[in-house]
């Protein structure tokens, strides 16, 4: 079976060192919309890397995440920005 593909709406963001992007990577938590070929709806967090440039790394679904602090921090700055605590579909989507 071939994978969804997925148009991705950020609805909000958080990043460490924000005041950075432009000169370094930056990692960024995001709260996402996923909106798939079929119609389909998912909406949930993710990590992503910002490249020097502002531009998001595109890496099929996964950040290396350098310390489990810096998700944490990530995590801390959501709720404390007011989105931390929003609900995504419980739905997991596999690409399968």
């Amino acid at each position: 079976m071939a994978a969804k593909s997925a148009r991705v709406q950020v609805l909000h963001e958080t990043a460490i060192n924000k005041d950075k992007i432009g000169t370094n990577w930056v990692l960024c938590l995001q709260f996402c919309r996923y909106v798939y070929d079929n119609g389909d709806l998912q909406e949930g967090y993710r990590f992503i890397w910002r490249k020097p440039d502002g531009k998001l790394q595109a890496a099929r679904g996964q950040a290396r995440i350098p310390k489990l602090s810096d998700a944490s921090k990530l995590m801390e700055k959501a709720q404390a920005e007011g989105w931390g605590e929003l609900i995504g579909n419980d739905n997991k989507v596999d690409n399968t």
